[in-house]
């Protein structure tokens, strides 16, 4: 079974499209990050803002990991989108030492499915 990913993703969201022998699909996933959480309570060993940082990168571990569950067994991926996400979910590739079947990472401002189906398709069909 050959099966080829195109990952658009954010730290909000992540589009996930396969091509596969059997069929073609879509599955979105979205981060469930509170960008303006706020804590409270009373004296504290650490301040807010680095509970903050852990707590965010808490949610954001939970995000790749979901996003690694649906792509790790692709034989192709190619991830893009506008900002950090991309690059740091490379970075869980290559410590999975899943690396070698990224064949592409691209800068691209934010997509409708249709336009990140269209990409994926003309990238794995062409």
């Amino acid at each position: 079974m050959k099966k080829r990913v195109g990952l658009w993703i954010d730290h909000k969201k992540a589009v996930i499209f396969s091509l596969a022998d059997e069929g073609a699909e879509i599955k979105r996933i979205s981060s469930k990050l509170k960008e303006n959480a706020r804590f409270s309570g009373g004296a504290q060993k650490e301040s807010a803002e680095e509970h903050g940082d852990k707590r965010l990168n808490g949610q954001l571990n939970n995000y790749y990991d979901e996003v690694l569950s649906y792509i790790r067994h692709a034989e192709s991926i190619l991830i893009f989108g506008p900002g950090e996400a991309k690059v740091e979910l490379k970075k869980r590739l290559e410590n999975m030492e899943l690396h070698g079947h990224i064949v592409g990472i691209e800068t691209a401002d934010k997509m409708t499915d249709n336009q990140i189906v269209v990409k994926v398709r003309q990238h794995f069909l062409n």
